[in-house]
């Protein structure tokens, strides 16, 4: 009788010792699952991009000298989620892809500072002084950021508004936070940060000041490049001698968007370099010559984009110019990536959406810049897509090998990693694409014209 009951033992002990094991195989699955699509994919992605090589030797006369190397990323439109609008699901999804990237480029990447082109939040231009607060706290959360690194931040429509919702206190409430500096000087190159919402041109009293602002800007970069210690500047200290980089706007003696082994090509006649940052674009018709993954869909490109929404408006396209004389304009707002050429020699950058909210291909730009001189390369985050067929293909694999081999079928080396932004005027990079230049001092219809 013991014998029968002892056997019965042992064959009720297998089946449950199979089904122990199947659980945790599961566990064991679902856990290296949520380890890659959370965590790992992103260091597989990021660890293919690479800072730019650029020109660090400049010349005084017959004498070489080596500059320093500023290591710069830019991105745009995180579009943080506020109280209204969204799911849960939703915020909670985005926001922590975004932290996970941009956590993962601090630590592989190490810049300098981080520029982030406006539109932070997606509700900043109604939301109460509660829930601003709360996306205040989350933001910081998500974007911090060591003590050695700076990070700057230009205003976007979604955090104070369009110029008709705009008001004094959603300013200073946002300046608060991010600071109210237009002009940012670091390793002998300047950098100006527009706030191209406030550029309408009606003389209203934001308007008025954000253009005094600029204004005096101008002034003071135009000093920087006239005879030391000339009358008309006054005593005060001097910018250095470096044009600047427009965020939105930038200008330089020389600059470059290139693939390693392209040609630099730089204008002797300009002896600083500016590179200004804002968050609208400026005037284009349309982005119907933009092209590449990353460029608005092919419905959408020829859709004509309405002045002071869009983009900004011709007249203020051409003061910016003028009065910046950028060597390279950096902006967001459209989502989507686009090269412009304006004048024929000021390139600008629409640096796509940071967030997979925008983007099922979200990026941000890398900068290698000296005071003459400036490379660009393109740094891809995983795919929303590929995470979630990932997702959805790992219960059928029986082993860690097996969901590896299955994740990087379904990441093709083109969709990851970095891109060289393609100097001008020769493209070579995996995907060509046209080159589209439009002159902002050009007043007939404002064609873009093909380079």
């Amino acid at each position: 009788m013991a014998m029968i009951e002892l056997g019965f033992g042992r064959q009720s002990f297998h089946p449950l010792k199979r089904k122990s094991l199947l659980l945790l195989k599961l566990i064991a699955v679902v856990f290296a699952v949520l380890l890659f699509c959370e965590f790992l994919i992103y260091y597989l992605a990021i660890f293919q991009c690479n800072w730019p090589e650029v020109n660090t030797t400049a010349y005084d006369g017959e004498q070489a000298t080596r500059e320093p190397v500023l290591r710069a990323m830019f991105l745009a439109d995180t579009h943080l989620l506020g109280e209204f609008l969204g799911h849960w699901l939703d915020k909670l999804r985005r926001e922590w892809q975004m932290e996970r990237a941009f956590q993962t480029a601090l630590w592989l990447l190490q810049p300098e500072v981080v520029f982030i082109l406006g539109d932070v939040f997606d509700e900043g231009k109604w939301s109460t002084p509660e829930a601003w607060a709360d996306d205040v706290q989350r933001f910081q959360k998500m974007f911090r950021h060591p003590s050695h690194v700076q990070l700057k931040v230009v205003a976007g429509n979604h955090d104070i508004g369009f110029h008709y919702e705009m008001n004094t206190y959603k300013v200073e409430r946002f300046e608060k936070v991010f600071s109210s500096e237009r002009l940012f000087s670091w390793k002998g190159i300047n950098f100006v940060m527009v706030n191209s919402v406030a550029l309408n041109g009606d003389g209203c009293g934001i308007c008025s000041e954000a253009e005094a602002e600029l204004i005096e800007v101008s002034h003071r970069l135009n000093c920087s490049r006239e005879a030391r210690g000339s009358r008309r500047c006054g005593p005060g200290p001097l910018l250095p001698m470096s044009a600047p980089v427009l965020l939105q706007v930038s200008w330089g003696r020389k600059g470059s968007w290139r693939t390693a082994g392209s040609p630099q090509f730089h204008d002797s006649h300009l002896s600083s370099s500016l590179h200004p940052a804002q968050h609208y674009p400026l005037y284009r018709r349309s982005d119907a010559n933009c092209s590449g993954e990353d460029a608005a869909p092919p419905e959408e490109r020829d859709i004509p984009f309405k002045e002071n929404y869009d983009v900004l408006s011709r007249e203020a396209s051409q003061k910016l110019l003028w009065w910046l004389q950028p060597r390279l304009v950096l902006s967001g707002h459209t989502h989507s990536a686009c090269e412009v050429h304006h004048g024929g020699r000021v390139p600008e950058l629409s640096v796509p959406s940071f967030s997979w909210r925008n983007r099922n291909n979200p990026s941000f730009i890398m900068g290698s810049i000296t005071p003459t001189d400036y490379a660009l390369a393109k740094c891809y985050l995983p795919r929303e897509d590929v995470v979630l067929v990932i997702y959805c293909g790992a219960p059928r694999q029986t082993s860690a090998e097996a969901l590896w081999k299955l994740a990087f079928s379904l990441v093709p080396r083109e969709s990851l990693g970095r891109h060289l932004i393609p100097s001008t005027p020769s493209f070579s990079t995996r995907h060509p694409g046209k080159q589209a230049s439009e002159s902002c001092s050009d007043h007939g219809k404002g064609v873009l014209k093909m380079s």
